[in-house]
Parts: C-alpha cells; sequence; structure tokens
C-alpha cells in the first residue's frame, strides 16, 4: 500500500508539490489569523441589566427596581442563575444561562419581560440591557494626552469625537469614558429675585424643560414650491439659556438670567482617574464584543 502512494506521488509530483505548497500557506495564514487573549474567556453565557435611579438609596433601590425585575426574570427558559447588587441610585442585574446557550436568544427572553414591566419602574429610572460583553472583555485602555487642555476639553473631545469614532470598529460593543469633567449649564435661582416677580420654582423648572427643543411650524405652498418652517429653540451656547422666557401669569416674561445665575459648571463626579500618580487623566476603555478576536479588534483600535 505504501509502494503503491508512494510510486502515485512520484507519478503525480507536480501535484504533491502543488498541494504541499497550498497546505504551507493555509498554515501561515492559520497562525495569522489565530486568535489571541491574555486569558480563555470561560464565562457562561450573560446578560446584565444596568438601570440608573437618581436619588434612591440602596434599599429603596433592592424593593423597588431589583426584587419586582428578579421575579419576572425566574420564568426564563435555561436560567441558571440570578443576581444583583443595589447601589446608591444604580441597579445591576445578571442572569446566567445553561452552557451552550444563545446569546442574542437570552437578549430577546429577557428584553421581552423588561419592555412589560418598564412602565411599573419609578420615575426618572433609564438604562437597560449591557452590551454583549463578558467580564474578560477590556480590551484596550488609552488616556487622552496634550499641553493646555483642561479636564473638561479632554472629557468633551472623548465623548464626542474620539468615542464615536471607535464604536464604529466591527467588533466593538462599547467604549466607556472615564474620568474629567462633563461639561453643563448650572441654574441658580435667587429666591428673592424670584418672589420679588411672583415666579415660583415650578415655572423657571418648566421654562427651562420647555425651552431647549426644535419644533416644525408646519410648511408654505408657493405654487410648485414648498417651504419648511421651523422654530429652532435649542440651546446652542449659554447666551441662549440666560435669554429663556419665563412666562408670568399677567401675560409678561422674564429672562432667566433675571432671576437666577446662569454659568458653565460641571456633572457630580463620583470618582477620579489618575495616571502614574502624576495628577488626574480622562480614560477610554474599549469593551469587545464576546468572541471577538481581541489581537485584531487591538490593531484596529489602534
Amino acid at each position: 500500500m505504501f509502494t503503491r502512494l508512494i510510486n502515485t506521488s512520484l507519478h503525480f509530483r507536480k501535484l504533491v508539490l502543488a498541494m504541499a505548497i497550498a497546505l504551507v500557506l493555509f498554515g501561515i495564514h492559520a497562525w495569522m489569523t489565530l486568535p489571541i487573549d491574555a486569558f480563555p474567556d470561560i464565562s457562561p453565557t450573560q446578560v446584565k441589566i444596568i438601570l440608573k435611579i437618581p436619588g434612591m438609596t440602596p434599599e429603596e433601590v433592592e424593593q423597588r427596581v431589583v426584587r419586582p425585575i428578579e421575579i419576572e426574570m425566574l420564568s426564563i427558559p435555561k436560567k441558571r442563575i440570578v443576581r444583583s447588587v443595589s447601589k446608591y441610585g444604580i441597579a445591576d442585574i445578571t442572569i446566567d444561562f445553561d452552557e451552550g446557550t444563545d446569546i442574542y436568544w437570552a437578549r430577546q427572553q429577557i428584553s421581552e419581560r423588561l419592555n412589560a414591566f418598564t412602565k411599573d419602574l419609578p420615575p426618572g429610572a433609564t438604562g437597560g440591557l449591557a452590551p454583549i460583553t463578558t467580564p474578560l472583555s477590556e480590551i484596550y485602555m488609552f488616556t487622552l494626552e496634550g499641553e493646555g487642555f483642561s479636564l473638561r476639553d479632554k472629557r468633551t473631545v472623548l465623548d464626542w469625537t474620539i468615542r464615536p469614532e471607535l464604536r464604529t470598529i466591527p467588533g466593538v460593543a462599547e467604549v466607556n469614558v472615564l474620568g474629567g469633567e462633563i461639561l453643563t449649564y448650572e441654574v441658580i435661582p435667587d429666591p428673592l429675585r424670584l418672589a420679588a416677580r411672583a415666579i415660583t420654582m415650578v415655572d423657571l423648572r418648566n421654562a427651562v424643560m420647555t425651552n431647549n427643543s426644535n419644533d416644525g411650524a408646519g410648511r408654505i405652498d408657493q405654487g410648485e414650491e414648498t417651504l419648511v418652517v421651523r422654530v429652532e429653540g435649542a440651546v446652542k451656547k449659554l447666551e441662549d439659556v440666560k435669554k429663556i422666557q419665563i412666562p408670568k401669569a399677567n401675560g409678561r416674561s422674564v429672562m432667566l438670567d433675571e432671576v437666577a445665575t446662569v454659568h458653565l459648571g460641571s456633572a457630580t463626579r463620583y470618582g477620579a482617574v489618575t495616571k502614574d500618580g502624576k495628577g488626574e487623566a480622562v480614560e477610554g476603555l474599549v469593551l469587545g464584543l464576546r468572541g471577538v478576536n481581541a489581537r485584531l479588534l487591538v490593531d484596529s483600535v489602534e
């Protein structure tokens, strides 16, 4: 048998040589595309629900948000365990499924039950399903460097320029931004000036909430042409906030800066990021999708 195999190989030596070359090329391609990761991902099929409920204590979050959702999730098939963490203003619920369960099927089951429960959530609750990641999905970490830029400038660039670009890379599940200062417009009412003009806090709040949107006002037809009428009321700069009109009962109105101090500020900070012990920094954290090739994703990010 071996003699016949050898004779056949010698007779068709060119074909054997071509097959050997093809096998070598296939091996090189497999070696170049071999998935490489720091640790093997042995995590089970897992879906996380993260909700923000501002102002609620951990006990309230547990009673009014976490426990009802856990009860709702107990009927999901192939579910293995449901666990949760309740913090100040945050509910973190994790559902583990049996090994081999399709992640998209699991997310669909949870999404259907969560949507049915949304109407019973406390007012102001926001959030939903976390990205399709695992505990080992932190693929790439970086900080913004540059002389003459404040923490607010770096955070703004990372939020509105770099992060959207990174989200377009195939395999990126999420880009978390840590540190820095989030730009906000702060309105500090003056109780004395409000009382002098017979304006309540509710009036001021409603004026700020309703004067930050663009609305359509119909259209005007002129022969074969149509003109779209649009009212632009969205806030674009600090001066727009100061000029917001607060209506009064007598039909007159007062500008916001007449009854309050308006200036640029920063959102409440719950922590900070430092680098090399030299001070604060702004950090970006790229999370990869479950099962992504970490080496290729890092090359794409870089």
